[in-house]
């Protein structure tokens, strides 16, 4: 009977400890007591002590949750207290200890009482059912002070209550900064009433097919925007959740919004429409006085509406295509005595950051703030990279990191077959999660201008708040851990556990989430000169079939035990199945094969971080990208050529070279200028074989096909030549233009 008894405790205490690590984030230490438990039965009383505002906070949030009375007191079994030691040295420290007498809350500052009681819900949550809170004690503090998240509401106009929920959604997470994406070129949506047609006008456009299920105005138009006074309530109920919320003013670029209300503040004089396409406009604010006047005005108004200590100016995307035509903007150049138009954007970003600070703000840019020079007390937000982030570290100056390879929501988040429709990139939860905001290139004391990270949402395609949650859930959850400081990407399978045991949570909320997890997934590997197809997924009560002859699935096909060996060209069919029944969608892979498959490659520029799908390999693997959707399979250089060496591993006959690129001008990528092949057998000199220029791939639809004598060779080496600048004309014009490149194929 003691045995049995022994082991009933231990499998109750595996399953309270259990229980209490599915806390999301983490807190930075937690230790589970064997002394009893709190009881959730009967009613609660919460003494306030030094924070009335939580007290009253938790009160309410446990009212609605165990659907019983709970009583505000100043002291009772549940009760807060301010702590006064080293400890408030720690970014939101605070401390919350359970046991049978009460739930005790130490903390050093409103917002840190506030996330211990993000935490204690968490943990009534999950022990609702059983009545009580098993005794533990949490000693818990933030690594970052910006833990951010952004909204786009220019290209999708959502409404206060829906940013409201956003906002929600944050709180849990332990969330604090709300960037605002309030102006860009498809909308402007804050009233500024000093000039009233920045909404009349600016806040509409013509309606297209992503809208055409939305609410329209009278005249059939699409948009909306935030009067003052909603603003002002949603800036109000983010403080009550102890998120600061930054607004954004976008300029000198993105402003096509603006300037279909208020032409004369262009270079050319329009008229312009509101944007109705997605991509980068030419037309952007010209830096005479009249535009610094309005802008100058819409400052005046947006600091009185948000306390923030930042107004995010954008800076980002700002093509330099009208300026170097403007008369005006060439005679700014010499009068001020500036290089060029790079030097007269960081002129118009430092004259409204003078303006700004004089407001007691500072500002915030993307980080192309940093071509011609970086305004005095600026905060870079590095989106295009890390760089951005390090080159502002090491001059002194703070960052934000939000780079694409990690940190876009708007990116697909599992195989774009079965997902909606997003950006033609893809970010996983594993990916999120393995971010770390803090470069290696830097010191510790270069470090600690790295504020934290943001995530970013933009909206081109999502067009209702649905697809919001869909695309911030689960990945929400992968940043707030990064930020907290608490994630472990050796231990991704801990906290994907936690991930799917979260779902419950939001299922009870009726929040939508993409369930990308649960996929059948492929990966290629290379082992002992063989390649080979894996299959996998986390259902373990699931088997997966597959057929290698085009055909699809069924409950008769082959069961997968090993990885398939990739010998020859062929499509692998996939899926999981219970019982006689498919579970989810077919995971299809085809696989062309030639002479340079599964060779070693070596490259010499790296890609851009944001695009090196699986390293070289995917150059070799038999896979051919997917020319809408760039992540996955391609490499993608800016502003750099693709030299690529193959090592045939021995002497080859072959005649043909093949690869594949990509021309999509609306997203800066553009074919190559030349193709060129050279051959050698020692790796250190080379012969050109043959090259094609820019008028053979111009006609080639992606696919750049080069013939020649047959050669006998052990190395192939193939150079693509970059477009180098985005021609004048073009959206982005004189920025570096893209390059994606996948498989070279040797035959």
């Amino acid at each position: 009977m003691r045995k049995i008894l022994f082991l009933s405790f231990i499998f109750f205490y595996s399953s309270v400890l259990f229980a209490q690590k599915n806390l999301i984030p983490m807190p930075q230490h937690l230790e589970i007591s064997k002394q009893g438990s709190f009881p959730l039965k009967g009613n609660l009383t919460v003494g306030a002590g030094a924070f009335e505002t939580q007290a009253k906070y938790l009160a309410n949030q446990l009212e609605s949750l165990l659907q019983t009375k709970v009583t505000l007191k100043k002291s009772g079994p549940i009760r807060f207290q301010k702590i006064n030691n080293t400890a408030v040295e720690k970014h939101d420290y605070y401390e919350l200890k359970i046991d049978p007498s009460g739930v005790f809350i130490a903390a050093s500052t409103e917002s840190a009482a506030f996330y211990a009681v993000q935490t204690l819900l968490q943990l009534v949550e999950e022990n609702q059912a059983s009545g009580s809170i098993p005794a533990l004690e949490i000693k818990d503090y933030a690594k970052f002070t910006y833990r951010g998240a952004h909204l786009d509401v220019s290209r999708h106009f959502f409404t206060a209550d829906e940013v409201k929920l956003f906002l929600d959604y944050l709180s849990r997470y332990k969330m604090n900064k709300f960037h605002w994406h309030l102006t860009d070129d498809q909308g402007w949506r804050i009233e500024i009433k000093s000039h009233p047609k920045l909404t009349a006008i600016g806040a509409y456009r013509a309606v297209t097919d992503d809208v055409k299920d939305s609410k329209l105005t009278k005249d059939g138009r699409y948009g909306g925007f935030y009067t003052q006074e909603q603003i002002k309530d949603v800036v109000a109920y983010a403080n009550k959740l102890q998120i600061e919320i930054i607004p954004e003013i976008e300029m000198p670029g993105h402003a096509q919004a603006a300037l279909a209300a208020y032409p004369e503040l262009s270079c050319a004089g329009g008229p312009f429409q509101v944007g109705t396409t997605w991509g980068v406009m030419d037309d952007i604010y010209c830096p005479k006085e009249e535009t610094f006047a309005l802008l100058e005005d819409v400052i005046d108004e947006v600091v009185t509406l948000f306390p923030s200590h930042y107004i995010h100016i954008g800076g980002d995307e700002a093509p330099k295509t009208r300026w170097k035509t403007c008369a005006h903007c060439q005679e700014m150049i010499k009068k001020e005595g500036l290089k060029d138009e790079f030097e007269l954007q960081s002129y118009f970003i430092k004259r409204m950051e003078k303006y700004i600070n004089a407001k007691g703000k500072d500002i915030i840019g993307w980080d192309e703030i940093l071509e011609g020079g970086l305004a005095p007390n600026a905060t870079v937000m590095s989106w295009t990279g890390i760089e951005g982030g390090i080159h502002a570290a090491k001059a002194g100056h703070d960052a934000i990191m939000t780079p694409v390879s990690h940190m876009y929501l708007d990116y697909y988040q599992g195989n774009p077959q079965s997902e909606p429709l997003a950006f033609n990139a893809e970010l996983r939860l594993d990916k999120v999660y393995s971010f770390n905001p803090i470069p290696k290139e830097l010191n510790a004391q270069e470090a600690k201008h790295i504020l934290g990270p943001q995530a970013n949402m933009w909206t081109e395609y999502i067009t209702n708040f649905k697809h919001v949650e869909y695309m911030l859930f689960p990945r929400l959850l992968a940043l707030s851990e990064v930020a907290w400081g608490t994630s472990k990407p050796e231990a991704y399978k801990s906290f994907e556990n936690r991930v799917i045991h979260e779902f419950a949570y939001l299922d009870r909320k009726k929040i939508n989430y993409s369930k990308a997890i649960f996929e059948l997934n492929g990966n290629i590997v290379s082992r002992d000169g063989k390649m080979y197809y894996e299959l996998s997924t986390i259902k373990n009560d699931n088997t997966i079939r597959y057929t290698t002859d085009g055909t699809a699935p069924t409950v008769q096909s082959a069961v997968y035990k090993e990885p398939v060996v990739v010998d020859r060209t062929m499509t692998i069919n996939a899926a999981n199945f219970s019982a006689a029944r498919m579970v989810g969608s077919v995971l299809k892979q085809d696989f062309v094969i030639s002479k340079s498959t599964g060779k070693s490659v070596q490259l010499l520029y790296e890609p851009n971080e944001a695009y090196q799908a699986n390293g070289t390999a995917t150059l070799v693997d038999g896979v051919y990208g997917n020319k809408q959707y760039f992540k996955k399979n391609w490499l993608g250089f800016n502003g750099k050529d693709l030299v690529a060496t193959i090592d045939m591993a021995e002497q080859v006959s072959f005649s043909n070279v093949e690869l594949n690129v990509v021309d999509q001008n609306a997203s800066w990528i553009y074919y190559p200028q030349a193709v060129k092949v050279y051959v050698s057998q020692d790796n250190q000199n080379f012969t050109l074989v043959q090259e094609v220029g820019k008028e053979v791939i111009a006609k080639s639809k992606g696919t750049i096909k080069l013939s020649f004598e047959k050669q006998h060779a052990k190395f192939v080496k193939v150079e693509v030549q970059h477009l180098n600048k985005i021609p004048a004309g073009s959206g982005g014009a004189g920025s570096p233009a893209w390059l994606f490149v996948d498989e070279l194929s040797v035959y």
